[in-house]
């Protein structure tokens, strides 16, 4: 006899599996036909299951593409940047800027072909700035992340206190960007080691 445990277990992994493949498959599609041309309907084929049955774990497309820059991509920049003020005070402050800039490259070389698309369309974009803005999401969301810390590092002392926490991280994230985005036209320094020196540099001035 099945207990009602067993049957709400195996809803839940049913619901988790779904999903899953939705995920993947918007992550598949994003990558290959960019963000503006990716169609839930596209997703919902590539998943195996209808657009009602999306509509059902997503509200939205929006929804889909956080879910795969969260979930899908690969340096776990947000997840990191989240958290890293709560670890301020520990290892170096160069070590700690040379894992951003090193999760920035990765998660920016991944992101740059599938979210390019969507400056294309003037409307395009507004839509998902708007959608973004709605759900407390976007780019900027990185730089927040990475002036928290180190505001909480010159609460310790541990950086100047002139120093202007913004700037920093904008001089950091936007030299991982432009590295990220060169290597799509040229060759250009490994990750890792590009990350080293630009934290570094910027931490010698801190």
């Amino acid at each position: 006899m099945v207990s009602e445990y067993s049957l709400t277990v195996k809803r839940e992994a049913a619901v988790r599996s779904t999903r899953e493949r939705i995920v993947d498959a918007a992550a598949q599609v994003m990558r290959t036909q960019g963000l503006a041309r990716a169609t839930t309907k596209e997703i919902a084929r590539t998943a195996g299951c209808s657009e009602a049955l999306l509509y059902k774990h997503f509200r939205a497309k929006e929804d889909l593409f956080l879910a795969v820059l969260q979930e899908r991509l690969p340096g776990d920049l947000p997840r990191l940047l989240a958290t890293l003020a709560g670890e301020a005070g520990r290892n170096t402050v160069a070590g700690n800027l040379e894992r951003v800039a090193h999760a920035a490259i990765i998660f920016y070389d991944e992101s740059f072909p599938i979210a390019a698309s969507i400056f294309s369309e003037l409307r395009l974009l507004d839509g998902y700035r708007t959608a973004m803005r709605e759900r407390s999401a976007g780019p900027q969301t990185v730089n927040l992340g990475l002036a928290a810390y180190l505001r909480a590092e010159q609460a310790l002392g541990r950086v100047r206190p002139d120093a202007d926490p913004e700037a920093v991280a904008a001089l950091l994230l936007g030299a991982c960007l432009q590295h990220a985005f060169l290597s799509h036209f040229t060759e250009v320094e490994a990750a890792g080691a590009a990350a080293g020196r630009l934290a570094r540099n910027l931490a010698a001035g801190l």
